[in-house]
């Protein structure tokens, strides 16, 4: 089983990158202010391993991450700050943007 789901959009100069811990693509997460969907359209991609996100993710000029797996892996990488986290109920989530 994959680690986790890796999608890549490429829209002129920017690249934006969608990665979800596998187990979580299609759910729905609740416990924040609005249930929060893990869509299929917008994360499936290619499975992937954590290491092979992050590859993609350091490529991004957007990148929106969700679950513990690539968020906390983004964080030990120095590509996602701590602070730029927030929780759906105990689930991370993380989007960077360079302009």
């Amino acid at each position: 089983m994959a680690e986790v789901y890796v999608k890549t959009v490429r829209r002129g100069r920017d690249i934006l990158v969608a990665a979800c811990d596998a187990e979580l693509l299609g759910k729905t997460i609740e416990g924040w202010k609005v249930p929060f969907v893990v869509s299929e359209g917008f994360y499936r991609g290619a499975p992937a391993s954590v290491e092979e996100a992050l590859e993609a993710v350091k490529k991004a000029t957007i990148c929106n991450l969700v679950g513990k797996r690539i968020v906390e892996a983004a964080v030990k990488q120095g590509i996602i700050q701590e602070a730029a986290i927030i929780y759906l109920g105990e689930v991370p989530h993380a989007q960077k943007i360079i302009i």
